[in-house]
């Protein structure tokens, strides 16, 4: 019998064999979105066992375990290393036709060379001591892991008022040939619902750029600054983690008057926090337009929906879901508004709710701009659609609506330095799909022409529209 993970996983047909193979398999991987910590990779740093790289922070995993119901110590409790470890591998076989169940076989193949075993109580401690004797070897630090990966950009998450320091201490390692970028993440820029929190990050913000805020077009000022000093790091994108698109009608004065009262410590009203957030999706889109960046747009996740959980964990621990938004109205807006004044940057849109896929797919087609191989784009499927189901209706849906070949693909959105075999996902997944339409006669039997469009698909559409420095 096969191992599960072979050559030929996800690929139904000699075509899409073929199609993987020759075309999608050996090209690098630019990861032009994700949150691995900058800091880590700046110290190269080791992993002293296999929870401590997989299981910690993941909430994927938490929330399996928990329906399988392992208690709390085991996910983010004082349980030990092992200790959860086991109890993870006690849940991998309940995870059957759940991603999770891909993911974890797949990130033990690679990196680690494990393909005849499954993780189960039974084999747990055998693969724990297997993969903790090479994450003890340089070629598993997390710069030998990413050059494994074969992985040539990497764009990590980052605040504004970060000062970058790792980042430039990478771009100095001239051993290191991956680009590590920034990604400018403002979220905290435009948080206005906790006076105290955002006074706070304001100050914070004043501080890192030398600009006293003393009124709101200083504090564009300030904010512009640091936009302009991520660009000379090597930034090219933005990133936005929004509830749902904000386009509120306002006057400059109605939100110079809003900043100058929560400057004050006063509680906006509902009104007052949506035209303030209005503003300043506005005013980041103008700056990254004037650089020619790229704004991603992750949409659509309801946060911390158990209270009592948020209390005890905090954020991030596996406590979200998908939400049921306005979409379709507030993003025509607010795109239109960018392109009115011909200020809309290159877009990437992703949505968690897939009842909107068709929607997003054809809104992209209403501002797409000459000079550009797809200047707006429908995002790879995300978060809790970053799976077989949910990436194949995000490409149906793209297929359909918009033109496939100019998709930018994949990407990791992890914390995790075994994440990857996501992007190895993906490509297995895209050319299943086309190989099934060339044996079906929906394609021409053309490798060099379907070959050329998985390429692109898996590397080159997103090396050349990202724009990155070398």
């Amino acid at each position: 019998m096969a191992s599960f993970i072979n050559d030929n996983f996800l690929l139904e047909t000699k075509t899409a064999q073929k199609l993987y193979n020759d075309y999608a398999k050996a090209q690098p991987i630019i990861d032009y979105h994700c949150h691995i910590p900058p800091a880590e990779i700046a110290d190269n740093r080791t992993f002293p066992n296999l929870f401590d790289i997989w299981l910690r922070g993941d909430h994927y995993k938490w929330k399996a375990m928990r329906t399988a119901g392992v208690d709390e110590k085991y996910c983010t409790g004082d349980a030990s290393d092992w200790e959860k470890f086991e109890k993870w591998a006690e849940t991998v076989p309940k995870t059957l036709r759940n991603p999770l169940y891909h993911w974890t076989h797949l990130e033990l193949k690679n990196p680690f060379g494990i393909t005849d075993k499954l993780l189960s109580p039974s084999t747990a401690k055998e693969i724990w001591d297997a993969c903790n004797a090479k994450l003890a070897t340089p070629e598993f630090s997390c710069q030998g892991l990413i050059k494994k990966a074969n992985v040539e950009v990497i764009c990590t998450t980052d605040d504004p008022t970060d000062t970058l320091d790792h980042h430039i201490k990478i771009k100095a390692d001239t051993s290191f040939t991956t680009k590590v970028f920034p990604t400018f993440r403002p979220d905290k820029g435009m948080s206005v619902e906790v006076p105290a929190d955002f006074n706070a990050w304001v100050d914070k913000l004043a501080e890192v750029s030398g600009i006293a805020v003393t009124d709101f077009p200083g504090y564009l000022s300030a904010i512009q600054q640091r936009h302009d000093f991520f660009h000379n790091v090597g930034c090219r994108l933005s990133d936005h983690g929004i509830e749902e698109p904000y386009a509120e009608d306002y006057t400059d004065a109605e939100i110079a008057s809003i900043f100058t009262k929560i400057r004050s410590g006063s509680e906006l009203s509902a009104s007052e926090i949506l035209k303030f957030k209005s503003a300043m999706m506005f005013h980041f889109g103008v700056m990254d337009a004037e650089k020619n960046w790229t704004q991603q747009l992750h949409f659509g996740a309801l946060r911390n929906v158990n209270s009592r959980r948020f209390r005890e964990l905090g954020p991030d621990t596996g406590f979200d879901t998908i939400g049921d938004f306005t979409i379709a109205r507030p993003l025509a807006k607010f795109l239109d508004k960018l392109d009115t004044i011909n200020k809309l940057p290159k877009t990437i849109i992703y949505n968690l709710n897939p009842r909107d896929n068709e929607l997003i797919a054809t809104m992209i087609n209403c501002f797409q701009s000459a000079g550009y191989n797809g200047k707006i784009q429908f995002g790879s499927g995300w978060w809790f659609l970053d799976q077989l189901d949910g990436m194949t209706k995000q490409i149906n849906s793209l297929s359909a609506l918009g033109l496939l070949s100019q998709f930018v693909g994949m990407l990791t959105d992890s914390r995790s330095f075994l994440s990857y075999s996501r992007h190895e996902y993906f490509r297995r997944l895209l050319c299943n799909i086309l190989g099934n339409d060339v044996e079906k006669g929906l394609l021409p039997n053309d490798m060099g022409m379907i070959g050329k469009m998985v390429a692109d698909i898996s590397y080159n559409n997103a090396k050349n529209y990202f724009g990155f420095e070398g």
